[in-house]
């Protein structure tokens, strides 16, 4: 039952809207089918599959709102759960930000669900596990991954008449490669909509030469050096950027996108001219829903383009108190690339180092978007255009905000996680002090 159709979710939903007797109601309904292989030291420790669906309720009266949940479905449960809502809404002070809500709306049809995805099982996760544990033993490694699918519709129901319905698939899969000494360490990761886009037997091979070639890695001096990141290393940091335009983060002073003494740092130009960010629902290679949580319809948005700042989003009610139309924020995040390959950026580089991803992140300064956090599992070395050695691991202090203004050359845009972008060739990344650890 965890998987409603659009008319099956409908049905529900209209008779949560007839218990109600608020001034407005919303009704939410969600569902999730997933399955997941965990395996450590070359063998699965755990799998699993679980069905989960649950009904929220929210009443409201006045500005005053309640809200219920529950995962029984029948008539009596409810009717519960709107009485539940309700007695909760009249007990609740108002909530001066409330907005009413939306009327019907217009929604595009997303991409997000994959017929193949949601055909996933048991044998077949077994098989892209396995094709992962054979590259570990055939290389004499080890390997711990994780890999996890789900399929999951979402609806929501309210009593001014808006129905919004969306289905999506997902497959996900990490893998950390060492070797038996645990002097090296490989990692890769990635997530699609598409069952067929997720390799993860190449992904495993990358993982697995990477484990190899960090082994005895040699000690530098923290500094400023270029640095190559791969696509998963640049989306670790980029990631952090679009939650800053929002655009009552930066009218009250919170984000980098407020300017000193009052105003936003829309329209200008923030970054180097070749970085462009959007986000679009309907990009076959990140689709996403095509409504918000309020129920507003995304659209494809160009959040910065040519490195000039060209909007910021807009919740209902802060749209409301500046005299504009709301735009809502996005889920996910596309820079476009250029042409270079990462061999050719590694060529092109008389003296710098690789990073193949970061973690432990850290907000130093939300203002200026001032991170911290360090390498891992295989940070290079190199000179001359060519790889030397593997090197200790960093700490590093850096902004997105000065790193995409210290772009040297930009890679083939690619899927990571929920963004798109290319791998980074950027100049003066600042690493401050050594790490131990692998």
């Amino acid at each position: 039952m965890a998987i409603l159709s659009k008319e099956e979710a409908q049905a529900i939903l209209t008779k949560v809207l007839s218990f109600s007797t608020a001034d407005e109601c919303v009704a939410s309904l969600s569902g999730n089918d997933e399955g997941n292989i965990r395996y450590a030291n070359n063998a699965v420790s755990t799998a699993g599959a679980a069905s989960t669906m649950s009904l929220s309720v929210s009443s409201v009266y006045g500005k005053k709102v309640g809200s219920a949940s529950i995962n029984e479905f029948d008539d009596a449960s409810l009717k519960k759960a709107v009485e539940r809502s309700e007695e909760l809404a009249r007990l609740s002070p108002e909530n001066p930000e409330y907005m009413p809500m939306l009327g019907p709306q217009t929604y595009d049809e997303s991409l997000t669900y994959v017929a193949n995805t949601a055909a996933i099982d048991p044998a077949r996760r077994a098989d892209m596990v396995g094709q992962s544990i054979q590259v570990s033993k055939d290389e004499q490694l080890e390997a711990a991954g994780f890999l996890n699918n789900n399929t999951g519709f979402r609806a929501m129901m309210n009593s001014k008449g808006l129905y919004a319905y969306n289905r999506s698939t997902n497959v996900s899969f990490s893998v950390t490669i060492r070797n038996q000494e645990g002097t090296g360490s490989g990692y890769t990761s990635n997530s699609f909509n598409d069952v067929d886009k997720l390799d993860t037997l190449k992904m495993s091979k990358v993982a697995a030469q990477k484990a190899k070639t960090s082994a005895g890695a040699k000690a530098i001096e923290p500094g400023k050096y270029t640095v190559i990141l791969e696509p998963l290393a640049a989306s670790d940091l980029v990631s952090w950027i679009l939650r800053g335009f929002d655009a009552r983060s930066a009218d009250e002073g919170r984000s980098f996108m407020s300017k000193k003494g009052g105003g936003t740092r829309l329209g200008e130009q923030l970054f180097d001219e070749r970085i462009s960010i959007y986000s679009d629902p309907l990009n076959p290679e990140l689709p996403l829903p095509t409504w918000d949580s309020d129920g507003l319809p995304l659209k494809k948005t160009t959040w910065v383009e040519n490195g000039i700042v060209k909007n910021l989003s807009y919740s209902r009610y802060w749209a409301a108190q500046k005299g504009v139309d709301p735009l809502p924020s996005s889920w996910g995040m596309i820079i476009p690339g250029g042409n270079s390959s990462l061999e050719e950026m590694i060529k092109s580089t008389e003296r710098g180092i690789l990073v193949t991803r970061f973690w432990y992140i850290r907000s130093v300064d939300p203002q200026s978007l001032l991170l911290t956090g360090l390498t891992r599992d295989g940070t290079f070395y190199i000179e001359n255009g060519a790889i030397q050695f593997p090197i200790k691991n960093f700490r590093f202090n850096e902004s997105p905000i000065i790193m995409l203004n210290n772009v040297e050359d930009l890679g083939k845009t690619e899927r990571s996680g929920n963004i798109m972008v290319p791998p980074m060739k950027i100049r003066d990344f600042t690493f401050t002090s050594l790490s131990d650890a692998i």
